[in-house]
């Protein structure tokens, strides 16, 4: 290999390194920006005290739901928020959840564009969560 060559390769490895930092980023830039315009990130403690007046929705598949959540949510795997996202009230608080905030994100964004407007999502998602929970015997 001439040094030519081996200066190209590097030039275009370092372009393609750069070029995926920028999307990552930017991706990280545009779900932050999503996120601030859609709903809201709330604490465990607001979580806690506004559920009762709120749907309260995890979006885990059900497998995981089965092994343990939060006590009064239901099971709406983020999988199938498409077709089944007029099982929610529009008129209604939607806390959303999962393990993490990840798909709480994305839900939110699809709720809020097909016109849901009172969206929040728990801070550190299930893995965190120290309120009462329920889970099925047999799993």
């Amino acid at each position: 290999m001439t040094l030519g060559a081996a200066i190209s390769a590097s030039f275009i490895f370092n372009v393609i390194i750069i070029l995926f930092v920028v999307y990552w980023v930017g991706n990280q830039l545009y779900l932050y920006i999503q996120r601030r315009r859609v709903g809201k990130e709330i604490t465990e403690e607001v979580f806690n005290k506004g559920m009762r007046k709120a749907q309260i929705v995890d979006l885990r598949e059900p497998k995981d739901f089965d092994s343990g959540h939060i006590l009064g949510a239901r099971n709406l795997p983020y999988s199938q928020l498409t077709q089944r996202y007029t099982d929610l009230r529009a008129d209604l608080p939607i806390y959303l959840y999962d393990q993490g905030r990840t798909l709480s994100t994305r839900a939110a964004i699809k709720l809020y564009r097909k016109g849901y407007r009172n969206l929040y999502w728990l801070k550190k998602g299930y893995q965190n969560w120290d309120g009462k929970t329920k889970s099925k015997k047999h799993v």
